[in-house]
């Protein structure tokens, strides 16, 4: 029997088990010393620093001597530390990993890090082993013995089948991987091999980092920020050994030696902590006026390279997912009405069934915060083996996408830790805006008018910090919340109404205001909440006249907008502004109502129930 499993637009079948671990996104953490460490805070705060790819159960793997020590429990990593005293777990080197299962095993046994029959090896995971269950069907055959329901089981158990064939580690690891067929982040030690990690790389995240007298792996930059600031991005197909103080990387194909230059990470560690605020998302939120003013130092001509390839092209796309769309949404309108260019916006999941319209003069422009959205990078791949330029909007750099660009612009707003993006979104529309203006010919006159937002949005920040509190505790018991905008607004629209789902879980409905009639309208009814997005801009009247006829069904209107009109019941004033700036501003009371509700209703804004921050498999 096959199950499809369809959680965050993941598509894989997998048959015959009564339990389905599907892995969609885990923060991984390794390190390999020239002495024995405190390894267990190393680790333990390294995934601290991750917690936010993955919170269903965590676990690390140390080699102490020839000893190779395993810990690993179900929960967040409050509950592993409680369980776990990790001050007391020494060694040269460790891997650890903190989990996120979309399905089923959630389990101490299916926790990682994984080991072999003998207890020699250990390994953790970050992806999907597609192939996974021939392989596994070969191995027990061959009297090896699994104790978990995951796919990631069989690398380990592979590994071992290969040294029990007389391969060393790292050539035992190549002939795994040749093997696999998949996504994967890996990072695997051996008590037979002291100070060694092997590493390896395909369509999942996967970084080194070279410190003093020690060597990092990790899944992104944050977790190892406190220790170096110089990383190696791996790409795909390529596998790396690490020991305290070298690497040597791989093609896992031909086996051939890959050169890789060492990058400087500009982050600080500091960036990445919550400092004086009670969650990563409300600090994000009030890092919006910096962040917005980052996004507007761009290298020189970068900004105008973007604008000619859209001139030259004889079609343009946008794609992204989830909060990216939504900013590919609000650049189609921006690019139509600042400069009046037309461009297409296709969500990246939906990218395969729309991909046949492609000529070698299309441009695509693919948005993503981190950089390794696994639907975007699927669809880049099928746009560059079609020898279609791609150019793309990302926060992290070094990223995938970044790397398999032809051209990227980095949104500089730093590391965005909770799963809900907000500054992200705003440094991705800031950078929209600036294309436009360029498109237009007027860079110079956006970025003037864009600077002036950065100060209006601390201005909306604290007019609003306490209005959106009191609102949150008329609107916490609601069951059903709908968004509503015209034209530029209604991007946005959508953009509320999924930061509400997300980490407030009431369930709410993000519309193009004039849709209203054409269904909606039916659910409305007494007391039903309905936030309309109108700042007095060109669709001002008409998603006024909207507003009235929910109010007529018994609506409760709650206006973002820059000023009160009777028509509203509540009222989230956002400052005055250039009319086609207002979206920049609008957003930014959503975000602190879904944020106050949430934890109103009892919920941790930064980790959503069944999310993660980046979905690395498709």
């Amino acid at each position: 029997m096959k199950k499809l499993i369809n959680i965050c637009k993941i598509f894989i079948y997998i048959a015959n088990l009564n339990m389905i671990s599907v892995i969609c996104m885990c923060g991984i953490i390794g390190f390999v010393s020239n002495e024995d460490e405190p390894a267990g805070r190393l680790l333990f705060d390294g995934l601290r620093k991750v917690e936010y790819r993955g919170y269903d159960s965590a676990g690390m793997a140390i080699l102490n001597g020839d000893k190779l020590l395993v810990e690993k429990e179900v929960g967040k990593l409050d509950q592993f530390e409680k369980l776990v005293d990790v001050d007391e777990l020494y060694g040269s080197s460790g891997i650890s990993h903190t989990r996120w299962a979309t399905h089923g095993g959630v389990t101490k046994l299916n926790a990682h890090p994984h080991t072999s029959c003998d207890g020699k090896i250990a390994i953790v995971h970050n992806g999907i082993i597609e192939n996974y269950q021939e392989l596994k069907k070969e191995l027990v055959a061959k009297k090896h013995k699994f104790t978990s329901e995951t796919d990631t089981e069989v690398i380990v158990h592979l590994i071992e089948e290969k040294m029990n064939g007389g391969l060393g580690f790292r050539e035992a690891f190549h002939s795994a991987l040749r093997m696999l067929e998949g996504s994967y982040g890996i990072l695997t030690i051996s008590s037979k091999e002291k100070n060694l990690i092997l590493a390896a790389k395909n369509e999942s995240p996967l970084i080194l980092g070279k410190g003093n007298g020690k060597m990092f792996a990790a899944s992104d930059p944050v977790p190892i920020l406190k220790h170096t600031k110089e990383v190696i991005y791996l790409d795909d197909g390529e596998y790396a050994q690490i020991t305290s103080n070298s690497h040597q990387i791989y093609n896992i194909s031909t086996g051939a030696l890959v050169q890789k230059q060492i990058s400087k990470i500009e982050w600080t560690a500091q960036s990445s902590d919550k400092g004086m605020f009670d969650h990563y998302m409300l600090k994000e939120i009030y890092e919006q006026p910096q962040a917005m003013k980052n996004s507007l130092e761009q290298p020189y001509g970068a900004v105008e390279e973007f604008a000619k390839a859209i001139h030259e092209a004889r079609g343009v796309m946008l794609i992204g997912c989830g909060t990216a769309l939504h900013a590919a949404m609000t650049g189609q309108y921006l690019f139509d009405k600042i400069a009046g260019k037309h461009v297409n916006v296709i969500n990246a999941s939906e990218f395969p069934y729309l991909e046949t319209s492609l000529e070698k003069s299309s441009l695509v422009i693919a948005i993503s915060q981190s950089g390794e959205t696994a639907d975007v990078l699927n669809a880049i791949r099928t746009i560059k083996s079609k020898g279609v330029k791609v150019l793309s909007i990302v926060n992290a750099v070094g990223s995938s996408i970044a790397r398999m660009s032809d051209k990227t612009i980095y949104i500089n707003v730093g590391p965005e830790i909770a799963v809900a993006s907000t500054k992200a979104f705003l440094g991705q529309l800031s950078v929209l805006y600036q294309i436009a203006f360029a498109l237009k010919g007027n860079l110079p006159e956006g970025k003037k008018k864009l600077s002036e937002i950065t100060v209006l949005s601390k201005v909306c920040l604290d007019m609003n910090s306490e209005r959106v509190k009191k609102l949150a505790q008329i609107l916490k018991s609601k069951e059903h919340i709908y968004f509503i905008g015209r034209g530029v607004n209604y991007p946005i629209a959508l953009e509320g109404a999924l930061k509400m789902k997300e980490i407030s879980y009431i369930h709410a409905e993000g519309m193009a205001a004039g849709e209203l009639k054409h269904g909606t309208l039916a659910l409305i009814e007494k007391g039903s909440p309905v936030i309309v997005l109108n700042p007095h801009d060109d669709m001002f009247h008409a998603t006024l006249s909207n507003a009235m006829e929910t109010k007529a069904r018994g609506a409760h209107i709650i206006a973002i907008s820059n000023s009160k009109n009777e028509a509203y019941d509540e009222l989230l004033q956002i400052p005055e502004s250039v009319k086609e700036f207002y979206p920049l501003l609008s957003v930014i009371p959503m975000q602190l109502l879904a944020y106050h509700l949430a934890v109103l209703r009892g919920y941790d804004p930064d980790k959503p129930r069944n999310l993660a921050k980046s979905v690395t498999v498709k």
